[in-house]
């Protein structure tokens, strides 16, 4: 059929390297619908943005904000860098409030500044590598955690969650340890896909993650012992260690890639980790003519 242009309202740009997937033109039709003619900041969500009061009153047209919320959902296929703050939105779409609604105007003015921002494929390695990280009671209205995860093939990002987690906790060790079996979970499903496609891992998957305390106790069988509260279907990633199918490593927090997933961050820090997650097409055209 070609090389692939455009599928699914997704661009696909080659590059010296591989491709970067875009979804430039869905993302102002979006903006069209939004009625958005403003400025742009620099980051999808803030810390106010983020903790909305319940005293905010009705949003007039809840329909409108449900298809934008909606919208922006299939946006975050190539754009991991909104995916949290779609998924602080999508949680009060059953009754929006103005402050709800003043929140996704706040990030799609975010998109509006990194339009050409997309989702850069290499064909450098397949080896997987995965980050995990929890905001720990990060809700300010339930007390609840959240979860985030990406996974990389190689250096490109294949694979990334936002989830908020369905009870509170009172051990931060607890949710981390959940966390790691979530992923765990994810990085098996992985392993068997490219297994099929004749590309096996040899080696043990590395499983990133910045809570000492979940990996002493994914490491040692003594500890389960004091951690019955834990549910059984979460050891389930001891099993993996012991197969040799995923090996758990501790990463320093500064280098946490999943912290952009599960709460808001200060404009350099998101930055700094959207560096590495996403690219700009832009930058992918024009590289050629600049060597020149």
């Amino acid at each position: 059929m070609g090389t692939i242009s455009q599928f699914l309202s997704i661009t696909a740009v080659p590059t010296p390297a591989g491709l970067i997937l875009h979804q430039n033109r869905y993302a102002q039709s979006i903006l069209q619908r939004a009625g958005m003619h403003c400025k742009t900041v620099n980051t999808p969500i803030t810390d106010k943005s983020h903790k909305t009061t319940n005293y905010s009153s009705l949003f007039f047209d809840p329909l409108l904000y449900r298809q934008l919320v909606g919208s922006l959902q299939y946006l975050t296929l190539t754009r991991p860098d909104i995916s949290y703050a779609v998924n602080k939105a999508c949680q009060y779409m059953h009754r929006p409030t103005d402050s709800n609604f003043e929140g996704v105007k706040h990030f799609l003015r975010y998109i509006k500044g990194s339009m050409h921002h997309g989702l850069p494929l290499s064909r450098n390695s397949l080896e997987l590598t995965s980050y995990v990280d929890l905001d720990w009671v990060g809700d300010q209205q339930d007390k609840k955690s959240t979860t985030g995860y990406c996974t990389f093939l190689g250096s490109s990002l294949i694979s990334w969650s936002v989830k908020k987690q369905k009870t509170i906790a009172r051990s931060s060790t607890k949710e981390e340890y959940r966390a790691l079996a979530t992923t765990a979970a994810d990085l098996i499903w992985l392993c068997q896909l490219l297994q099929e496609l004749d590309r096996p891992q040899y080696a043990p998957t590395n499983l990133l993650c910045d809570n000492t305390s979940a990996i002493a106790l994914a490491n040692n069988p003594v500890f389960h012992a004091r951690t019955k509260h834990i549910e059984i279907d979460c050891h389930f990633i001891r099993e993996c260690i012991k197969n040799k199918t995923i090996y758990v490593h501790h990463i320093s927090t500064k280098d946490q890639l999943a912290d952009i997933f599960t709460k808001p961050l200060s404009m350099e820090r998101f930055q700094h980790i959207n560096l590495k997650l996403t690219s700009s097409s832009d930058s992918s055209v024009c590289q050629g003519v600049l060597t020149q």
